[in-house]
């Protein structure tokens, strides 16, 4: 059985939005990274969420959702950084799917499908739609050194971009794949799920 383990990136500041947007209510009322990560949370038999030492109120809260906290003491480093201490706190994985903080509208079923993927054999796998490729993005043991080793904030950008012929593209019909949630403008014209 192949073992993936889901990665809920939730340690950023959240600059652009101008306050801590993971805990800001959607229009529903639920907080950004609660609906984010119950997205993560239902897809996957072991999810895990990455924050800042200084978010008790949020490792609290994704801690009641089920999911495991790790807490990144050099989050400000940089997403590199954080999705390393990600990929080191669940070492046992045989791949992983990244998932961020701040998309509220991705449906447990993209997630699940990028997943099943990994599970068949893909190497990196992205959801795709309306032509372009969204989140979660998962990754095959394999990279296991190489984003164990990522350092800055590009997160996992330069691997893509590099080992582009090697991303299994999922078309799906899920623009929340393609939603995230950078500054209040974004949170004000985010549409209740369906």
């Amino acid at each position: 059985m192949t073992r993936i383990a889901g990665l809920l990136l939730a340690a950023g500041r959240g600059r652009r939005f101008g306050s801590d947007k993971l805990l800001h209510p959607l229009p529903d009322g639920e907080p950004v990274v609660l609906a984010s990560a119950r997205s993560l949370r239902t897809a996957l038999t072991r999810a895990v969420a990455l924050v800042r030492p200084d978010q008790p109120l949020l490792a609290a809260r994704l801690a009641a959702l089920g999911l495991e906290v790790v807490e990144v003491g050099d989050a400000d480093a940089g997403m590199g950084h954080t999705l390393a201490a990600g990929v080191a706190a669940t070492a046992d994985a045989d791949g992983w799917v990244v998932a961020l903080g701040d998309m509220p509208r991705l449906a447990p079923a993209t997630t699940a499908r990028v997943a099943a993927a990994l599970a068949a054999g893909a190497s990196i796998a992205a959801p795709v739609h309306a032509g372009r490729r969204g989140h979660p993005v998962g990754f095959a043991g394999e990279w296991r050194t190489a984003l164990g080793a990522l350092r800055g904030d590009a997160g996992a950008r330069h691997l893509l971009a590099a080992h582009a012929a090697r991303i299994t593209a999922l078309a799906v019909d899920d623009p929340g794949c393609l939603l995230d949630v950078d500054t209040p403008a974004d949170l004000a014209s985010l549409a209740p799920p369906a």
